[in-house]
């Protein structure tokens, strides 16, 4: 998998802009719970072209899960994977839920 860092709220911009283009994964990490290193693992082992995927440290940026949670219409949960396409959340999951096949059969419905 090739995270791409997410540390700055400006960045949630780009996002939205680059999901009319092309499918954006957001995964929220938090290192202290061995459920979200689970399924960190699951998705290091895989590899999809079709979509970008954002690693958020949840413990070392709050105030950008925050802003996710309110400008997707999401709520909180750790760990979560949230796929944005054209704009908006298609597909949002949590904790054992987390697996990269549903991730591709969500771009694929929508």
């Amino acid at each position: 998998m090739n995270w791409i860092k997410l540390e700055q709220e400006s960045q949630l911009e780009q996002i939205v802009e680059l999901s009319h283009t092309k499918p954006q994964a957001i995964f929220k990490h938090s290192t202290r719970c061995s459920i979200s290193t689970v399924a960190k693992n699951r998705l290091d082992n895989s590899s999809v072209d079709a979509v970008d995927f954002y690693y958020l440290d949840l413990l070392a940026f709050r105030n950008i899960s925050s802003s996710i949670a309110e400008k997707f219409n999401v709520y909180h949960e750790s760990p979560q994977i949230i796929l944005i396409k054209n704009g908006e959340c298609i597909y949002d999951e949590s904790h054992s839920g987390i697996n990269i096949q549903d991730i591709v059969d969500a771009i694929s419905l929508n």
